[in-house]
């Protein structure tokens, strides 16, 4: 080799080690391993959900739902996929009316229900359909409640206002901040 493939060489080395020593190695990410808390995991999971609600030998309702995560330790049923509430007739042991909700969580100690979203109320024997996008069933006081904008539509007449409060029926009703037109 010649003076100046040497130089040339040297030069390189020089220029290389300067170069690595500036590149900072920074270490490998940390896996991150994506986990679920087993506290929110529920106990069980159930599709095609049916829960019969009796009284005495009296069916009261009969809830079915697309899927129910039960969690024993909250005490509590969370519905999704779409529900269907069948409240019966303690008389005629037939329906009386219909709840369609998207969702729903029932407290399974009280079993009182929170139905979300798309809500429908349809009542057999008045014909009556209720509108709204949360609705709250009480069992102990076997009514229903919403604290939002609820939408009627009976035979006679259509009432909109904000907040709720009826039997399972249909039949007994209040609307709070009430706004209406008869047909």
């Amino acid at each position: 080799m010649n003076k100046h493939h040497i130089r040339v060489c040297i030069l390189l080395a020089l220029i290389s080690t300067s170069i690595s020593c500036d590149i900072k190695k920074e270490n490998p990410p940390e896996k991150t391993i994506d986990s679920v808390s087993v506290e929110t995991l529920p106990d069980q999971i159930s599709w095609d959900f049916e829960a019969i609600f009796v009284d005495s030998s009296f069916t009261k309702a009969i809830l079915n739902a697309r899927r129910a995560r039960i969690y024993n330790d909250r005490k509590e049923t969370l519905l999704d996929s779409g529900l269907r509430v069948e409240f019966m007739s303690k008389a005629s042991g037939k329906r009386v009316s219909l709840l369609t909700a998207d969702s729903a969580r029932i407290d399974d100690n009280t079993k009182n229900m929170l139905a979300r979203g798309n809500v429908y109320v349809i009542s057999d024997s008045s014909n009556t359909t209720l509108e709204t996008s949360l609705l709250e069933w009480d069992q102990k006081a076997q009514k229903l409640y919403s604290t939002e904008y609820v939408k009627i539509v009976s035979p006679n007449e259509v009432i909109t206002g904000i907040g709720f409060e009826s039997d399972p029926n249909l039949n007994n009703y209040k609307i709070k901040k009430v706004s209406g037109e008869q047909k």
